[in-house]
């Protein structure tokens, strides 16, 4: 009787121990799950759930992964769902962690950037009942047919005009230059990345043509010690502003300006915030409201109101655009100020001056 009933209290601890337990995802992969507190007049059902796929970076990387989960949670949270997420370890584990997240109930998968586009597209073709949307990334039309109004239909890309911001950054970057000379510490060469850096240098020679502009793009978003390199390398060569266009490794780059007393540019975030370890060197940051356009689309999803296709954030709709100056709102001349702002028009009368494809 006694064996009996402790075989009975060891059953229930098991059975609770299992209900608090988070899902185990991808071997070596950071994971949680949440659940979003209901709000009246919420489409909630017990069947909704968002699930993220972190790319590479991890989820603490301040920036395009920190924003993105972020956004994803208090969208799911203000609308009452389920939430989960995931940050793998490596490029494999992609479609193995979306496809574990379809198993364990999302119907919404977001997924970020440019690494993810493959893996996001095959699943989506493979769950054509799950919604994806994928951050930074766009599908191009094949054979004359828009991909999302065929074997897509169910994804949506959340992009951003990074050449706007990046142009109104190399309009500053140039103005407060006292050497002529700034530089972009870049990560991989895709193209939003280089958007940014077409769009800052642009920028720069609309107040100085013969400023010149150092860049160098690194094969890597998570790689700062090079980008520390690569950034006291343009340093030593004149560089006096540093533009970081690359997750952490762009951040090694501002790590250099602030050790050699330069003056530095955050991207994607108000990095002033989000990294103050280099906050005294931030004059400012080129930012993409990557939280708010996520946040956004989870309502979406929840209202049933989620069209597939492409969805871009411009200067012009509030999307991107310069974060504040802080410290350095003192230091920065009137003439700086205005020029960002007649800077800022121009884009929106005309956003081709920025030069970007």
């Amino acid at each position: 009787m006694h064996n009996r009933i402790l075989r009975r209290q060891f059953i229930r601890f098991l059975v609770s121990l299992t209900a608090v337990t988070v899902t185990a995802t991808a071997c070596g992969s950071q994971s949680g799950t949440e659940t979003g507190s209901s709000t009246s007049g919420g489409q909630a059902t017990s069947q909704q759930k968002v699930g993220v796929v972190l790319g590479t970076g991890g989820e603490n990387d301040k920036s395009f992964n920190e924003y993105t989960l972020k956004g994803a949670r208090e969208g799911a949270q203000a609308a009452g769902l389920e939430f989960s997420y995931v940050s793998p370890s490596s490029n494999s584990d992609f479609e193995k962690n979306i496809e574990t997240q379809i198993s364990e109930g999302a119907n919404l998968i977001v997924s970020v950037g440019f690494q993810m586009g493959d893996a996001t597209a095959a699943m989506a073709k493979k769950y054509p009942d799950v919604k994806f949307v994928i951050i930074d990334y766009a599908y191009d039309a094949k054979d004359g047919v828009d991909p999302y109004q065929g074997d897509l239909k169910n994804v949506t890309s959340l992009l951003f005009a990074e050449d706007q911001a990046g142009y109104l950054a190399g309009v500053l970057a140039a103005c407060v230059s006292e050497t002529g000379k700034i530089a972009t510490v870049s990560g991989m060469e895709i193209p939003p990345v280089v958007r940014f850096v077409t769009g800052f240098q642009s920028g720069a020679k609309s107040v100085n043509p013969n400023i010149v502009t150092f860049n160098q793009y690194i094969p890597d978003f998570g790689d700062p010690a090079t980008g520390k390199s690569v950034g006291q390398n343009f340093i030593s060569q004149g560089a006096d502003v540093v533009f970081g266009v690359g997750g952490n490794t762009g951040n090694g780059g501002l790590v250099a300006a602030k050790e050699a007393g330069k003056k530095a540019i955050g991207v994607d975030v108000d990095q002033y915030l989000s990294y103050p370890e280099v906050k005294d060197a931030l004059i400012t940051s080129a930012v993409k409201n990557i939280d708010v356009a996520t946040a956004n689309a989870v309502k979406e999803f929840a209202a049933g109101q989620l069209k597939p296709g492409i969805q871009q954030a411009t200067i012009a709709t509030g999307g991107v655009g310069l974060a504040p100056y802080h410290e350095w709102d003192s230091k920065i001349s009137q003439e700086c100020k205005a020029q960002v702002t007649q800077a800022t028009d121009a884009l929106k009368a005309n956003p081709q001056l920025t030069g970007a494809k």
